[in-house]
């Protein structure tokens, strides 16, 4: 596994360490808006979210949407938008539009296995624009722009 580590930061990856936590999620630290914020690594979400919930605390400027999300419980949920906001992880700094959704069925299944709540989810659409390199083994996200 070193020479393929060695191999991606020799090709500009850079490393973004995971935590894993009981329910067997990846999370990591980011900054949206250069406000310090948890997220989930998601591979099934397509989108990356932040919680309708923290909304304000990230200074994000939205927009209703008519679009519903679609979540694993088949549950339809009312999304809102917003664009063009300063994203941080690791060395990744880049803008990035965020569906906003409500994260309460996410942070209440954390809870009830006394995980600390999250502020988003990291989506598929982030993962593929940063050509996303996931070792689970040693849990690190390898990310390139």
């Amino acid at each position: 596994m070193k020479k393929i580590t060695n191999l991606l930061l020799k090709n500009g990856y850079s490393i973004v360490k995971l935590k894993k936590v009981r329910t067997g999620h990846f999370i990591c630290k980011v900054l949206v808006n250069e406000i310090n914020g948890k997220f989930i690594l998601d591979t099934g979400a397509s989108h990356t979210c932040i919680g309708l919930e923290y909304e304000k605390y990230f200074c994000l400027l939205s927009e209703s949407s008519d679009e519903l999300a679609a979540s694993a419980s088949d549950e339809n949920i009312k999304t809102k938008q917003s664009s063009e906001n300063f994203f941080e992880i690791g060395s990744i700094k880049k803008k990035q539009n965020f569906v906003l959704i409500s994260l309460q069925t996410v942070n209440s299944a954390l809870s009830k296995q006394k995980v600390k709540p999250v502020h988003g989810i990291i989506g598929s659409d982030f993962l593929e624009k940063t050509k996303a390199v996931i070792d689970y083994e040693k849990k690190i996200l390898f990310l390139k722009l």
